[in-house]
């Protein structure tokens, strides 16, 4: 039987988040959701809200314990190239803040979603990433990073067309390992990865890229 976790995580009123947090209740685990305030009502039943400043890890530092695993789901909606200077001012920011507050709480394991890389556009998206995984890193906590490319799910299915072309390429050699790459995933495998993550914790950082994505299951 699955060991229950006690759970602190960011981002739970987003795309993601409001989605994983009943899978993770369902399955038995604690959540406790930074919210700002006024915005508890947005979370999903079943989590516990804890109020704070994504951006500012005093604001709920101290409310982390006694989690055990911190799942960093904050980023900006519907990233687009326009959006570069968000994406160091949220993204980053945030990320940042949570590895800091995770660090000071003694959390054992810390969950996070970055973006696939290298890729041909969204280059300030993925440094963004890139530096929160190095910032990860560098405070030695054992980690899940996350990398898909795009998430498909609802109001998020544009790219559907596009997979004919994905498999097209998979076929060629020198095309093969970008097809891999970044691909888009669905949803539903994302979640599956989270849940995943959080109920396999990681010894060192363990890096899910975008076919281990697609196969992970629960």
């Amino acid at each position: 039987m699955t060991r229950a976790h006690e759970i602190f995580l960011t981002g739970g009123t987003g795309y993601i988040g409001r989605r994983l947090i009943p899978r993770l209740v369902t399955r038995g685990h604690r959540v406790r959701a930074l919210v700002r305030p006024g915005s508890e009502g947005k979370l999903p039943r079943g989590a516990e809200p804890v109020s704070g400043d994504a951006l500012d890890a005093a604001s709920f530092a101290d409310r982390v314990a006694p989690a055990d695993t911190f799942v960093q789901l904050v980023g900006v909606a519907h990233p687009s190239p326009a959006k570069a200077a968000l994406f160091r001012s949220v993204d980053l920011a945030s990320a940042r803040a949570a590895i800091e507050a995770a660090a000071r709480a003694g959390v054992a394991h810390f969950v996070y979603v970055s973006v696939a890389r290298p890729a041909p556009v969204m280059k300030a998206y993925q440094a963004a990433r890139a530096e929160a995984e190095e910032a990860l890193r560098s405070r030695g906590l054992d980690a899940t990073i996350l990398r898909p490319w795009y998430v498909l799910g609802p109001g998020h299915r544009w790219p559907l067309a596009l997979l004919p072309l994905y498999e097209i390429a998979g076929w060629i050699p020198p095309l093969r390992e970008s097809a891999r790459r970044l691909r888009p995933v669905r949803l539903e495998s994302v979640l599956a990865s989270l849940v995943f993550a959080v109920e396999n914790p990681a010894r060192g950082v363990r890096i899910l890229e975008t076919p281990d994505l697609r196969a992970a299951r629960v």
